[in-house]
Parts: C-alpha cells; sequence; structure tokens
C-alpha cells in the first residue's frame, strides 16, 4: 500500500522539488546579480526609430521617423542595409550635421517584394553616434485581409486547446472515477506544461532573461506573447486538477509506471543541475530555458504513447474522453493552417520547411490525434470495458502485469463506475 501511495504522489513531488530549486535562485527571476554587457558604441549622440515593427502590403508605401538626440562634434553618414529578403527599395543615405541637439528624418519604406527583413542603419564614422538601436523589422504581405483571417484563425485554435482539458475532467467528476485515464499521459503531460510555463514566465517577465536573449538576437523579438504565458499555465493548472482527481476517485489499480518515474526522475535531476549551474553562473539562465523547450519537445513526442497503446491493450477507449481529442485535433489542424496562411501571405515558406520541428510536431500530435479517433469511432465502438466485450465489468480479464511506460495498468473495473463515453 505504501508503494501504491508513493507513486501516486511521486509526481507532485518532482514538481515541488523543482520549483524549488528555481525559486531559491532570484537571478532567475530578473533580481540583480548577473550583468549581461550588450556591445554598442557609448557617444553622446544616438539614433533611434520611431517604432521597430513596420507590417505593411506589397502595394503600399510608409514612412517611419530616424531621430537623432545628443551632440555630434562631425559630420556623420547614415546608410542602410538589409538584413533579411531583399524586399525594400534602396532608402537614401542621411548625413547629419553638427549643431541641433535633436534632429529627426523621414525614412520611405517602399517593398519591392514580399517577405520580412531588418533594416539596420550604418554610422561613418563609426565611433560618433550610437546607432544600436536603430533597426526596423519590417513585414510586407500580399493581404492585410489575410492577416486578419490568420488572426482569427489563431484565437480559435487558442480556445481550442485551452478547452480540450476539460472533457476529461468533467468525464472523471461525472463517473468519480478515472479509470481508463492513462496516468503516464498525465504525469508526462503535467510536466511537459510545467517546463513549458517555466519558459514562458521567465522569458517574458526576467529581465536578466531578455537581455541575454537579446544579446544573441540583437534584432530580434521576444518570442513569448502574453497569451502564451496565460496558456502555458491554464495548462498546467488544469492538468493538476486531473492529478486531484486520480488521487480522490476511484482507479482501481493503475499507477505511474516505473518507466515514466525513470523519465520524470531523470528530468527532475538534470533540471536540478541546470539550475545550480545557473545559479553558479557556469551557463546562462537563456541556456537552461533552452534545455527546459527540449524537454518539452521530447514530451510531446511520446506523451501519446501509453494512452493508445493502453486503449489497444483494453480493445477500448472507456474513460479516455474523445472530447479532449476533438479538441486538440481542431487546435492543431488550425494550427498548422494559420502555419500556411502565414507562409503564403510572407512568403516565407522556410518557417515550414527550413525548420520542420514545429510543423513536424504539430503534424505528430494530429496524427495521433487521427489515430485515438480510429480507436474511439471504428476499432472499439461501443466496447464499454476494458477486454473488448460487453458482460461483467468485474469479471472482465486482468491483463498481465507490467511495469512498462505502456503496459502499467490492468484492466480491472475498467468503467465499473458510471457511463462511459
Amino acid at each position: 500500500m505504501a508503494a501504491t501511495y508513493a507513486a501516486q504522489y511521486f509526481l507532485v513531488v518532482v514538481f515541488l522539488v523543482t520549483g524549488v530549486l528555481l525559486m531559491v535562485s532570484p537571478v532567475a527571476l530578473g533580481s540583480p546579480g548577473e550583468k549581461v554587457m550588450i556591445g554598442g558604441a557609448i557617444n553622446a549622440s544616438k539614433c533611434t526609430f520611431n517604432t521597430q515593427d513596420v507590417t505593411l502590403q506589397y502595394t503600399s508605401v510608409q514612412n517611419v521617423t530616424l531621430s537623432k538626440s545628443g551632440v555630434l562634434l562631425e559630420n556623420v553618414t547614415l546608410f542602410f542595409t538589409l538584413e533579411g529578403d531583399n524586399i525594400l527599395k534602396e532608402v537614401p543615405n542621411i548625413t547629419l550635421t553638427p549643431g541641433s541637439d535633436n534632429q529627426s528624418f523621414a525614412v520611405t519604406l517602399e517593398p519591392s517584394g514580399v517577405g520580412h527583413t531588418t533594416l539596420v542603419v550604418n554610422a561613418t564614422p563609426p565611433n560618433m553616434t550610437d546607432v544600436s538601436s536603430a533597426f526596423l523589422r519590417v513585414f510586407v504581405s500580399h493581404s492585410k485581409e489575410l492577416d486578419y483571417f490568420s488572426d482569427v484563425v489563431g484565437w480559435v485554435y487558442f480556445v481550442a486547446w485551452s478547452v480540450s482539458f476539460y472533457p476529461q475532467t468533467y468525464s472523471n467528476w461525472r463517473r468519480r472515477s478515472v479509470i481508463g485515464f492513462h496516468f503516464d499521459f498525465l504525469s508526462l503531460n503535467v510536466v511537459g506544461f510545467f517546463m513549458y510555463s517555466v519558459f514562458n514566465i521567465c522569458l517574458y517577465w526576467s529581465p536578466i532573461i531578455q537581455s541575454q536573449y537579446f544579446h544573441r538576437h540583437p534584432y530580434g523579438v521576444n518570442p513569448v506573447q502574453l497569451n502564451d504565458v496565460i496558456f502555458s499555465i491554464h495548462a498546467f493548472a488544469a492538468c493538476m486538477i486531473q492529478v486531484f482527481q486520480c488521487c480522490m476517485y476511484e482507479r482501481g489499480d493503475q499507477h505511474v509506471s516505473k518507466t515514466a518515474k525513470v523519465i520524470l526522475g531523470a528530468i527532475a535531476l538534470v533540471t536540478g543541475v541546470m539550475v545550480v549551474l545557473g545559479a553558479a553562473v557556469v551557463v546562462q539562465w537563456l541556456d537552461f530555458l533552452y534545455y527546459v523547450s527540449y524537454v518539452k519537445l521530447f514530451i510531446t513526442l511520446i506523451k501519446y504513447i501509453p494512452q493508445a497503446y493502453y486503449n489497444y491493450q483494453r480493445k477500448s477507449t472507456s474513460g479516455w474522453s474523445i472530447g479532449n481529442i476533438l479538441l486538440d485535433f481542431t487546435g492543431g489542424t488550425l494550427s498548422i493552417a494559420q502555419m500556411f496562411i502565414l507562409a503564403y501571405n510572407y512568403h516565407d515558406w522556410s518557417s515550414i520547411f527550413g525548420d520542420p520541428t514545429k510543423f513536424g510536431l504539430g503534424l505528430f500530435s494530429v496524427v495521433f490525434d487521427i489515430f485515438f479517433m480510429i480507436q474511439h469511432y471504428v476499432l472499439y465502438r461501443g466496447n464499454g470495458d476494458g477486454s473488448g466485450y460487453h458482460g461483467n465489468l468485474l469479471a472482465s480479464p486482468q491483463l498481465t502485469h507490467s511495469s512498462s511506460l505502456t503496459e502499467s495498468v490492468s484492466s480491472v473495473d475498467y468503467g465499473a463506475t458510471g457511463s462511459i463515453h
């Protein structure tokens, strides 16, 4: 019995330990203690644009303002280069003269193609004015309407993915049972969203980590937005509710498998080591976050396998909510659709085929969703127990006990409490 309870609370302990390790290092949250030097001239004069992101259509022209503040000791020539797609017509040089402390110049952006690029300001002589912040990220699209449509698609899949956690939670509550819901899938899901939350929270709110990111990507934009933070925290909280349901409701002899415990333990151990190395300034906190993101990607690749094989063992999807799969499938397909919309609108097919990781992971999830739907609606349609036949659920034959990732649960009592969809 003690071993059973230890297995049930193993995942919670992993989270608590990892959380404590993160909190004991205030640097991770952006407090003083680590300094990042960012290159750039330190001068009395500085040049900046009134914005750093411009989106326009292929047939439009837009003016932006380049401002110079501070005093110059001699003439300085500003010239413009493109880092990225060659989608803008040449921008004339600008000459700064000594005298006025503040000057403003209109810079005309006229597209010559579709795509995205960075307009960078350079100065000669190079040390007379600071141009390190004088750059523009320019996005030229085919159609503004496609941008709006892409935004709508994005919000729809955001809602679908956010709601997808609740059909399983409701099913567990209605049946007062978690029998049929594989604990390995849940444990991996919680760890994945915990890591995803750590990544988003730190990169969105920590000034130290942000400075490290922009030091490596001086013309980049923070990849984490507020909706990413909200989604990841909500997903983690929703999964933790399911963890508590597994502790409270009927569960038969289900438990987290030894293989899953080894995987989660290894993740917790390496995470602890990375936190210590970050606190000792052996590695940067940005590298720690990259490690966290790799853990999330790894979990996404393996988390569906236990539940899929579990359904195959029982010849049933009882206890596994199809609503979760339908919403996840909706979110996944719309996410991929948005990637193609943006790739066409900005002629950026390299974002899909040049870096296949994001596209591949999204497609992988959709393929598993289709497999689950085939299991539910075709292969095991109408099978209400864990053995593939209709009869006394309490008398259904028990599967061979195993501690592997996909064979950690027996079929005793599947669906014994309430009706199951």
